[in-house]
């Protein structure tokens, strides 16, 4: 045995091993473009909401239209996403209802904002397909209070 604990056919093993983890079960394609993108909030002091979606997809990340709850503390986070073409509408109502700055983020795109009305619904059209999130900041200014929702992919 060497100083390690490794015999020398043991980093062959290894090395087979890996080569073999790799074609049989490869990272899923754009991981590490996802966790970049998830990681790259500028206000690193968010709460994150959980996905609240009761049906069987349950889990499932992926979506094309429908509807999605998102849900932290005292916030609720209601979205239904419509297939327009290329693009996408997302129309959402927030619980308790208020005039909070909503912004839209998509990996690859540039960011797009909106006001939520006083009843707390809020539209954002043309919204490119991909990785996206949803932040919403409490009294409309970043960094006071920010929430942001677990991405999906549109």
């Amino acid at each position: 045995m060497n100083e390690g604990g490794i015999y020398p056919d043991d980093q062959t093993l290894l090395a087979d091993l890996d080569r073999l983890v790799h074609e049989l079960d490869p990272p899923p394609q754009g991981l590490v473009e996802r966790v970049r993108f998830a990681l790259e909030l500028e206000d690193l002091d968010v709460e994150v909401a959980r996905w609240e979606r009761a049906d069987p997809l349950v889990g499932v990340r992926s979506v094309a239209q429908g509807t999605i709850t998102f849900t932290v503390s005292d916030l609720t986070v209601m979205i239904n996403l419509t297939k327009l073409g290329k693009g996408n509408r997302i129309d959402g109502w927030l619980v308790p209802a208020g005039q909070y700055r909503v912004e839209v983020r998509v990996a690859g795109h540039e960011s797009t904002a909106t006001i939520a009305d006083d009843v707390g619904r809020f539209v954002l059209h043309d919204v490119p397909p991909g990785t996206t999130q949803i932040v919403v900041y409490i009294d409309g200014v970043p960094g006071r209070r920010t929430i942001v929702t677990p991405a999906v992919v549109l």
